[in-house]
């Protein structure tokens, strides 16, 4: 019989599964007290890490020079996820330091005096509303970022990530994305932003970052968030989408990226993310099968030609030579094609959550199983890492938390109720975290701040 020789990715994750599955078992057979406290956030050591990296970092973070804004936002969304916040020298410099990353003509550079990029530019927006207050809220020039993100707008209907720069579901998502926390998204920033999202969405059902390239956890979050938040959602394939993303969780617990890849505690957040958000979209998820059926029944009744066929099911065949201008309509009063009726950023903070009329949906994945990958092969003591093997970074800790507030929130229907315990893995009153707008990645309360902040005139 042949030696069968194993691939390198197939080598790591044997490696990975030994490495992840001994941690279990060892879990498994520590006694119930040990377990309990094992199972315990560490709450105190993960803030002292978090604050420590706000105020300094070691000369081997310079790499991370053009990066600045977005440990300011790991770092203090994490913290402000812990249910805590920085002291008032600390809030006063990092607004201090924000501000001067940002550009006199519009957006943030990694740093002062830097290009200013679509990416630092949501990094230190976020920042800022995490902050909170008058002083933080304020320092942003809208008019400015506004000019900067129509500079960015291509004519393919993307962004770019900077003058010059790559066109892909990030820059899109980071563009519209401030753009609506910061009241000024409209029609010309929104202009064929959807078909170019539409064009990145593969035949696995992920989206990619660019058009022909491999579906992806990040940009299919990114992706499905810019859809929501212009409103036009349900014109991707969701259910395709969906069966994507509900296999990349292994059987360690937690998400992989991308297909046959390892588990990534970032993807917590990514792929728990974006489930989050098909969870509250389950209504338009069942319409979209629904029509499927019936272009399916269309197409096999075989006895029908072309010519029998009613202008209803012409619409669902995609065979009407007027097709896209009377079913559009047809999709319009159906609640299909343009779903601002149903769909809004603010629903999927503070409306029902996992709800199908009065029939509670279930997670779309296990949450208990990745809370339990999270706490015990992501944690260590004072910040979050990848997998096992790997070193603890504020990137990590960041997603890391994330993905476990959204897997306690899960099942709650209600964001401002408390989650059920049974919804928590582990200690309750230690590990609850602050809820999150899951389209945003910001805790709840500071995102309902800034709403209500930005909704006065500039």
């Amino acid at each position: 019989m042949a030696e069968t020789t194993l691939t390198r990715t197939q080598e790591d994750q044997w490696i990975t599964q030994g490495q992840v599955f001994q941690i279990y078992s060892h879990f498994d057979n520590l006694p119930p007290t040990q377990q309990y406290l094992r199972l315990q956030l560490f709450r105190d050591e993960h803030i002292e890490f978090l604050t420590k990296g706000l105020r300094y970092l070691a000369p081997s973070f310079s790499v991370l020079d053009a990066n600045r804004p977005w440990l300011c936002y790991w770092i203090l969304h994490s913290i402000s996820l812990l249910g805590d916040s920085v002291d008032d020298d600390l809030e006063d410099r990092a607004i201090d330091f924000l501000n001067r990353c940002q550009d006199k003509n519009g957006g943030y550079g990694g740093g002062p005096g830097q290009l200013p990029h679509l990416a630092t530019t949501y990094a230190a927006v976020n920042s800022l509303v995490t902050l909170g207050g008058q002083k933080s809220l304020s320092s942003i020039n809208r008019g400015k970022l506004y000019s900067f993100l129509l500079r960015m707008k291509d004519k393919n209907g993307g962004f770019r990530m900077h003058d010059g720069g790559e066109i892909d579901v990030r820059a899109c998502y980071t563009a519209i994305s401030v753009a609506s926390i910061l009241n000024i998204l409209d029609d010309e920033l929104i202009e064929n932003v959807g078909n170019y999202i539409l064009s990145c969405q593969t035949y696995e059902g992920g989206i990619a970052g660019e058009p022909g390239s491999e579906a992806h956890g990040g940009y299919t979050f990114c992706g499905l968030a810019t859809m929501i938040l212009i409103k036009q959602v349900n014109r991707l394939d969701l259910a395709s989408l969906t069966d994507w993303m509900v296999f990349r969780q292994g059987l360690e617990g937690g998400f992989q990226g991308r297909t046959n890849k390892l588990v990534d505690g970032c993807y917590s957040f990514w792929q728990g993310g974006a489930s989050a958000l098909i969870q509250r979209l389950q209504s338009i998820v069942d319409e979209q099968v629904l029509v499927s059926d019936e272009v399916e029944e269309i197409e096999s009744d075989s006895s029908k030609s072309s010519a029998d066929l009613s202008e209803e099911e012409h619409c669902l065949s995609g065979t009407s030579p007027h097709a896209d201008e009377h079913c559009s309509n047809e999709k319009d009063s159906a609640g299909l094609q343009n779903p601002s009726d149903q769909v809004n950023s603010d629903w999927f903070g503070v409306s029902s959550i996992g709800t199908r009329g009065n029939a509670e949906i279930e997670p779309l994945f296990h949450c208990i199983e990745l809370q339990r990958y999270i706490l015990l092969c992501s944690q260590v003591e004072g910040g979050f890492r990848d997998k096992p093997g790997k070193y603890r970074d504020h990137y990590h800790t960041c997603y890391c938390l994330s993905g476990l507030s959204v897997c306690q929130y899960s099942w709650s229907s209600n964001v401002d109720s408390p989650p059920l315990p049974a919804a928590v893995f582990g200690n309750y009153s230690k590990n609850l975290l602050e809820p999150i707008h899951p389209v945003y990645n910001i805790v709840f309360e500071r995102y309902k701040e800034a709403r209500e902040f930005f909704m006065l005139p500039s």
